[in-house]
């Protein structure tokens, strides 16, 4: 190809092939390690030219689609932030995680729209629409983006808002991948210099009752408060703490941003009188301590298959059902995450876009290792839960499975319609398919 990168061969080929998920390998090839926007504009165009697909990866989380014989191109060389703390925003490059966004945002006293984990990156994350701590109070991390800076299909390197290219400026937040590689970006920050949050963890025996008093608590939750429950059973293993090793954990993770700190410890109270705690780090805390809330593992390669379902009110059976099939005595061979949504994530932003799932109370995401018999367990959770299920599942939290007709899970059939018209548009020749398929047949 005409144009500089890393092929086939190379000594560095594998280091930056590899992402953070195992479950998917990446033979590009070529690897363009891309320090500007002009690097990005000539690798697209260069794959355009040969016919081949592009895939954009940064921290490694991405792309879950394997990469084989594309252009994948290495973002992190691009990870400039600025902060205008007068207009509350931040001009944010692809390559920037969001830990990089929170430490210039701090100073003064101003937050970004981020994940659970500081370490994923910024464009990936708002691309799929993006659910994090103070979604429920602002929205969604898309919900707030001004303007991007992206190279579409034909190699060109344009600013899209909502004046210049409203229909390109609508699908590229919410299904962005699909229809070029974001190399900058401008998005609000928020004025939140501090959490009352942290964990709580309960033992096996007190498990059932978290779980009835979180969803009662949840649904009466003020929007300033973020929440979500993790059901885990650790391994017998040194690397773990005494107090959790071996055992079934039923962990309560919590972000209040309201300015009462006190009307944050009185609902957390609420909860830790659910049952004696074997962890409780719920304190107030700088927002910049954000990522010890969730703690997510970030550093280790992993080999992991999600999964989830979006789900209305939980009512009747619901906590029977999780508790049968991932609770203490199931010995489920995966992790569970319900988390909830609602409050602002219900709400249409003031310019409107493709991300789908306003209508879902809460989130349940369900992670499996490689074995069939793991994630066939995984799967008999998620079809319980359909009675309560909106018939819809979250782009970010879906992993490596693409079944062909997903996309029709994450949008509503007339948003669908028109992604579809415009990836035509777009993106004829189907560059950008490292990526979930938008196309009813997987393109």
């Amino acid at each position: 190809m005409d144009i500089e990168g890393v092929g086939p061969g190379d000594s560095r080929y594998d280091t930056l092939r590899a992402g953070f998920n195992l479950a998917v390998t990446h033979e590009p090839a070529l690897i363009v390690e891309a320090r500007s926007a002009d690097d990005v504009a000539a690798a697209v165009a260069a794959a355009t030219g040969e016919r081949r697909p592009v895939g954009v990866m940064n921290t490694g989380h991405g792309p879950s689609v394997p990469a084989d014989g594309a252009v994948l191109i290495r973002t992190g060389g691009l990870s400039g932030v600025q902060v205008d703390p007068g207009r509350r925003v931040a001009r944010v490059e692809a390559g920037a995680c969001w830990r990089d966004v929170i430490a210039a945002a701090a100073p003064y006293g101003l937050a970004p729209l981020n994940g659970s984990s500081p370490d994923v990156g910024v464009a990936g994350y708002t691309l799929g629409g993006g659910v994090g701590l103070l979604g429920r109070r602002f929205g969604f991390a898309a919900d707030h983006v001004h303007w991007m800076d992206v190279v579409t299909a034909d190699g060109r390197l344009q600013r899209v808002d909502a004046d210049t290219d409203p229909d390109l400026f609508w699908a590229l937040r919410g299904a962005g991948a699909n229809f070029g590689v974001v190399t900058a970006m401008e998005i609000a920050l928020f004025p939140v210099a501090t959490l009352y949050g942290g964990e709580l963890c309960f033992g096996p025996e007190h498990s059932d009752d978290v779980l009835q008093a979180y969803l009662a608590w949840a649904c009466t939750a003020p929007e300033t408060m973020a929440s979500s429950l993790l059901l885990l059973r650790y391994p017998d293993d040194p690397a773990v703490p005494e107090r959790l090793r071996g055992q079934h954990v039923t962990h309560l993770r919590l972000a209040d941003s309201g300015d009462d700190a006190e009307a944050g410890r009185t609902l957390v109270d609420e909860l830790r009188a659910a049952g004696p705690r074997l962890v409780d780090t719920v304190r107030p805390m700088p927002y910049a301590d954000v990522g010890t809330i969730h703690h997510d593992p970030t550093g280790t390669p992993v080999a992991a298959f999600d999964r989830n379902v979006l789900l209305r009110d939980l009512g009747g059976d619901a906590a029977a059902v999780i508790t049968k099939l991932a609770g203490p005595d199931a010995d489920a061979p995966f992790l569970v995450e319900l988390r909830a949504w609602g409050g602002a994530l219900a709400r249409q932003p003031a310019v409107p876009n493709a991300v789908g799932g306003r209508d879902a109370a809460f989130s349940l995401l369900a992670i499996a290792g490689p074995p069939a018999e793991d994630r066939a367990a995984r799967d008999r959770l998620l079809a319980a839960m359909e009675p309560w299920s909106t018939g819809g599942s979250y782009l970010n939290f879906s992993g490596v499975e693409h079944a062909t007709t997903l996309a029709a899970r994450h949008y509503r059939p007339d948003d669908l319609t028109r992604l579809r018209a415009l990836k035509d548009r777009y993106d004829p020749g189907r560059t950008f398919s490292v990526t979930f398929p938008l196309d009813a047949a997987g393109g």
